[in-house]
């Protein structure tokens, strides 16, 4: 008897939010070993991996990446095992890691470099290298190390901070010696980055969601102004960071969830990167491959030896996998977001 793979299709375009309609459950036959050509393998997934850079991809529109092909599988990272294998350097029960997509089974040629990577699950779990010792933490890591640069004693806020990026960031920031201020939606999320992570000071942007009281609780946990900042969100969040920002200050411009539906996220003052002489730099983690080694050498490191912290929200199989998601675009999730598929 064929196994079932069970798949997630995207198969229309938003219309401003995205919605349960833009995706499709679609089921195919998972290849038996002998129907495989030389150099595959098939990958039974354990988890996926839900990220705020999808929904860039669901657009038909210009962006760093091309858009997601309709009636096709939805692209995603993914941890899991080997079932089958035609490449000698990949045996059944291997713990991988690669981009197998919204599905509970891929088909990888394993022949092409960097599709499938083995990964040591005995100090790490195989979910962090989802998250914490994978693409978000290398993109925290980059982020903080390439273009903020933190100093011993200044200042770095990071949106988004209970996020799998966010989460990263505060802690790297810590280790090197830096006040850390994470901005966070609700109690619970502000509380665990605080007393969790070791962030010196959290603003829930709940609390306070007018731009000027927002303000002013950003100004009473930075008293020396902000050198670094970690971007994840845009609007209000960005006008009152830069309202603080300090000469040569600079910026990690990474995400900006905000407009990610298609909303507009004008800046307020950015007359203020002039101003204060600062360097703002937009960034793609995947098209700086030179540094992973590195950094997933300090993150492993870090988990390995449990000073590197990390929450993560799981749902529950592949039909969960659209609300997942789009609850992640709204800040539903609590840290990393992932889908567990056995």
């Amino acid at each position: 008897m064929s196994l079932i793979n069970r798949q997630i299709h995207l198969v229309s375009r938003p219309q401003g939010e995205a919605s349960p309609s833009n995706f499709q459950l679609v089921e195919a036959p998972v290849p038996a070993s002998e129907a495989l050509a030389e150099g595959q393998v098939v990958v039974r997934h354990h988890y996926l991996s839900l990220d705020p850079y999808m929904r860039g991809r669901m657009n038909d529109s210009r962006s760093y990446a091309e858009p997601q092909p309709l009636n096709t599988v939805m692209l995603g990272g993914t941890v899991g095992e080997v079932l089958h294998s035609r490449h000698p350097k990949f045996q059944p029960g291997d713990q991988v890691l690669g981009m197998g997509g919204w599905q509970e089974y891929s088909v990888v040629d394993a022949s092409v470099r960097g599709a499938l990577h083995k990964v040591d699950t005995q100090h790490i779990p195989l979910s962090a290298y989802l998250g914490a010792v994978g693409m978000p933490g290398v993109t925290a890591w980059y982020g903080l190390m390439k273009i903020i640069t933190p100093k011993s004693g200044e200042t770095v806020v990071v949106s988004a901070a209970s996020g799998a990026v966010g989460s990263v960031v505060g802690q790297l920031a810590k280790v090197r010696g830096c006040r850390v201020v994470g901005v966070a939606g609700g109690q619970d999320k502000c509380r665990y980055v605080v007393e969790e992570l070791g962030f010196d000071a959290c603003i829930d942007y709940k609390q306070h969601a007018e731009p000027k009281a927002f303000y002013q609780a950003l100004k009473a946990a930075t008293p020396q102004g902000v050198d670094g900042y970690f971007e994840n969100v845009g609007g209000m969040i960005l006008d009152a960071v830069m309202l603080r920002m300090n000469a040569f200050s600079r910026l990690a411009m990474c995400g900006m969830i905000a407009g990610y539906d298609g909303q507009p996220t004008p800046m307020q003052n950015p007359a203020l990167i002039l101003v204060n002489r600062m360097k703002v730099e937009g960034f793609i983690v995947s098209e700086h491959p030179d540094v992973w080694p590195e950094a997933v050498q300090e993150l492993g490191t870090l988990v390995g030896t449990g000073r590197l912290k990390f929450k993560e929200t799981v749902a529950q199989g592949i039909a969960a996998a659209p609300e997942a998601f789009l609850g992640l675009l709204k800040g539903k999730n609590f840290g990393k977001q992932l889908v567990k598929l056995i």
